[in-house]
């Protein structure tokens, strides 16, 4: 239970820490909350050379208003930030309604949010509500800074496009569209522990009460979060209703493909993946 032997930097700006990041190579590892890494090196399931402490970079915090309607979110906000926000609460709901659900309140007040997105944890609640909020994650590196779509961002298990040195710094969610509405719905052996099967959807609805855009992604059933793309599609054109809700319910669990662990077996991680699509459906057309 104690980590391998690493060398510990901390610094004063974001330079200096890409500056780190880089000079460490692959072996170099960003602590941000801590709340996924200290264990992992615990556990001696990662083991860093170097360990770049990003506590002391304050730009990396803070919650902003977009004029348009939209956040901007930095990568350092604590997660106990984003569940006592009002501005977050207004402007991306599903966010508000999610945080909850993430760990217990002593993991939210260390945890960060680009900690959580960028560990890519396939059972994390914030990559799925990210990647059905269209949203899109800032990342400054030795070469300069870029951006990247969600849905470009998740390339595996504890995988994504982040190359070494590169560190993710703020992420940007667009407003809801106008006739927008969301939900999230999770089952986990006890409140807090890692879900067994969770959904995210945003779902905008035309003037003529149909369907004209859904946005579906699921956690803890594949390698990170899931886009629900033939469950989505089915929505559209069609008005939530007891059929179409039941449709895409009987959708999501036949497309899915989701491991079998000690907790649960991947036929009920399936079974469960169609039950909270359809109790997340339900309650938006209610």
């Amino acid at each position: 239970m104690k980590p391998g032997p690493f060398e510990y930097v901390r610094p004063a700006s974001v330079e200096e820490a890409i500056a780190a990041l880089e000079d460490g190579g692959y072996d170099a590892k960003p602590l941000a909350g801590g709340q996924s890494l200290i264990p992992a090196m615990n556990f001696r399931l990662a083991q860093p050379a170097v360990l770049v402490d990003l506590e002391d970079l304050d730009e990396l915090r803070g919650i902003r208003a977009r004029e348009d309607g939209g956040l901007i979110i930095g990568a350092m906000t604590l997660h106990r930030e984003l569940e006592r926000s009002t501005l977050v609460a207004e402007r991306a709901p599903l966010v508000a309604e999610v945080m909850p659900w993430i760990a217990h309140p002593q993991i939210r007040n260390r945890g960060t949010v680009g900690g959580s997105l960028a560990h890519a944890d396939p059972a994390a609640e914030l990559p799925s509500v990210m990647q059905v909020l269209d949203a899109v994650l800032h990342v400054r590196g030795p070469d300069g800074g870029r951006t990247i779509p969600v849905d470009e961002f998740y390339l595996g298990l504890f995988t994504t496009a982040l190359e070494p040195g590169e560190l993710l710094t703020a992420i940007e969610i667009p407003p809801l569209p106008a006739g927008a509405t969301c939900a999230f719905e999770e089952v986990s052996r006890r409140h807090g522990d890692f879900a067994l099967a969770g959904v995210a959807v945003v779902v905008e609805t035309g003037a003529d009460g149909a369907v004209a855009r859904a946005r579906m992604s699921l956690l803890s059933v594949g390698d990170g979060p899931v886009l629900a793309e033939r469950t989505m599609a089915s929505l559209v054109g069609r008005a939530l209703s007891a059929e179409s809700i039941r449709d895409a319910a009987a959708i999501t669990a036949e497309d899915l493909d989701p491991p079998s662990d000690i907790h649960a077996s991947a036929a009920f991680r399936r079974h469960l993946a169609g039950v909270l699509t359809h109790r997340a459906l339900d309650r938006l057309r209610a």
